[in-house]
């Protein structure tokens, strides 16, 4: 399989883009006002405990306190383990409950794991772990391990065996990542100093900071990106800035000079996300509706608990016309295929429910459920997905550290509140006839102007030639209708009395 990196860069903002076999799979960014917060490490304030559900908030210095869960305390893993005082079970400090580990007003060094989201404030732990190229550095850990994609179980026994050498004992716990296969012994040691010399200077720091602060920033985008992703699977890397491409050749020099040359410097006049169909294919992962290549299509919908993903045969009807279970089949593997693909490209998080064409054959279910594993094991982030259900739904979760390409890029539709809908025009135009109902009701208006959505006023005037008339004897009330292309369609204003008081909010409601 072919794979690039496509880095596009400037002081506004950085984009970087993964192509597997010439085709867009995942797209990051950052820009300097998003304040990108994971990995971060912060000296912050416990600023409430609750006991109930096992958390607490912590001050450090964002918008919103961050949520630390029991679950995330670090605990040191030589404590003494207490008796109960009529012979009871023995338990450790992983037993004790979150009041009795931290307290309101204390101190603590946290880690952010997942950026704020909506109404919630980042997730927080104090499990600190300090990411190189080789290896992640755990402090509090003794824990020694091998990322679970080295598959080679030598090779794997090996590095285990080289990091119980050189790391040592009381000093921290360390995983290899996966772009430490083949690592040797001089690599590890340099790496691990240099992870274990950031830690003391973190502390330090701690130690001279006064709560709420920032002790130490995750490296940014790009940086972060060439650390843990370059690597010889990658056949190249094209970065369209100058200043950008001498850092990361820098880098390059220093821990893997053979990667060299697979890094090019983009110089053409055409921009170079432009060159690939980069913006183009980013404007499809807005759209609900996704084509597939048989010619069905799924249709991806977020929502405050979930993203359901909805499986349809569309126009694709089989050249088997007596085999039905043919056809969904074939949908339904092309849609485990894009519905993958849309997840890391979308960087959709949380619970996902996905809704294919129900199938009879157990056979086929489990198939297209391969077929969705397969390629979701292609997903940097962690993914499950369970069983297909006799509904057709397969139930699956996937990791979440920020939110999704499409909440971060857009906002809230002011005209609908997020909903995707407004009200037709017949809709509101029952709304007019309710309010001024209510207005008439009271007796103290003789005239009334409302201003309308000019498709609403066509409505009325159009489809409705006897509303006015009506609405006039019921009230009693001179009614005039003003429209104005200015306001929402679903938006309307009643204007009262001489000076065109605005009485609107006293008769839209109730």
């Amino acid at each position: 399989m072919k794979r690039e990196i496509l880095v596009s860069a400037s002081p506004q903002e950085s984009w970087v883009a993964l192509l597997e076999d010439d085709r867009l799979v995942e797209v990051m960014y950052d820009r300097p006002d998003q304040g990108r917060l994971v990995g971060d490490i912060f000296l912050g304030k416990v600023e409430a405990v609750l006991p109930g559900i096992q958390a607490a908030f912590v001050n450090i210095g964002s918008e919103k306190a961050g949520f630390l869960h029991a679950s995330d305390l670090e605990y040191e893993e030589d404590d003494e383990e207490e008796n109960g005082e009529n012979g009871g079970r023995r338990r450790n400090r992983k037993d004790l409950p979150i009041q009795d580990v931290i307290r309101q007003g204390q101190d603590l060094l946290v880690q952010v794991t997942k950026e704020p989201m909506g109404t919630k404030g980042p997730r927080l732990t104090t499990q600190i772990s300090l990411p190189g190229r080789f290896l992640v550095f755990m402090p509090g850990s003794s824990h020694i391990g091998v990322s679970r994609k080295i598959e080679d179980r030598g090779e794997r026994a090996r590095l285990r065996k080289l990091a119980k050498e050189i790391v040592p004992v009381g000093s921290g716990g360390v995983i290899v990542r996966t772009v430490g296969e083949e690592l040797n012994r001089n690599t590890f040691e340099k790496e691990f100093q240099r992870l274990h010399e950031r830690w003391q200077e973190i502390q330090k720091k701690a130690e001279t900071s006064e709560a709420p602060a920032l002790v130490h920033g995750e490296a940014k985008l790009i940086s972060g990106v060439i650390r843990d992703l370059f690597s010889d699977k990658f056949d190249s890397l094209t970065v369209d800035n100058k200043e950008v491409h001498t850092e990361i050749s820098r880098y390059v020099r220093n821990v893997d000079p053979d990667l060299l040359d697979r890094l090019h410097l983009y110089t053409d006049r055409l921009p170079l996300f432009d060159r690939y169909g980069i913006e183009e294919e980013l404007q499809k992962g807005f759209q609900k509706k996704v084509m597939l290549p048989s010619g069905g299509y799924i249709v991806v919908e977020p929502t405050e608990a979930l993203v359901s993903i909805d499986v349809n045969t569309g126009r694709f009807t089989g050249k088997k016309k007596k085999d039905p279970e043919h056809t969904i089949l074939k949908t339904n593997l092309d849609a485990a295929r894009e519905i993958a693909k849309q997840l890391r490209l979308r960087d959709i998080g949380g619970i996902v429910v996905c809704d294919f064409i129900d199938m009879e054959s157990q056979k086929d279910r489990d198939r297209v459920l391969h077929e969705l594993r397969s390629h979701l094991g292609r997903d940097r982030a962690r993914t499950r997905a369970f069983e297909v259900s006799e509904l057709g739904l397969v139930e699956m979760t996937r990791q979440r550290v920020r939110p999704s390409l499409f909440q971060a890029l857009t906002q809230t539709c002011t005209h609908c509140g997020g909903a995707g809908r407004v009200y037709s025009p017949a809709t509101v135009v029952r709304r007019v006839e309710r309010s001024l109902t209510r207005v008439g009701a009271e007796g103290k208006e003789k005239r009334i102007v409302v201003r309308l959505h000019p498709e609403v006023a066509l409505q009325i005037l159009e489809q409705e030639a006897d509303f006015l008339p009506g609405i006039q004897k019921r009230t009693r009330m001179k009614v005039d209708l003003l429209d104005d292309p200015l306001m929402r369609q679903d938006e309307y204003r009643i204007l009262a009395g001489p000076a065109e008081t605005d009485v609107t909010e006293r008769y839209v409601m109730g």
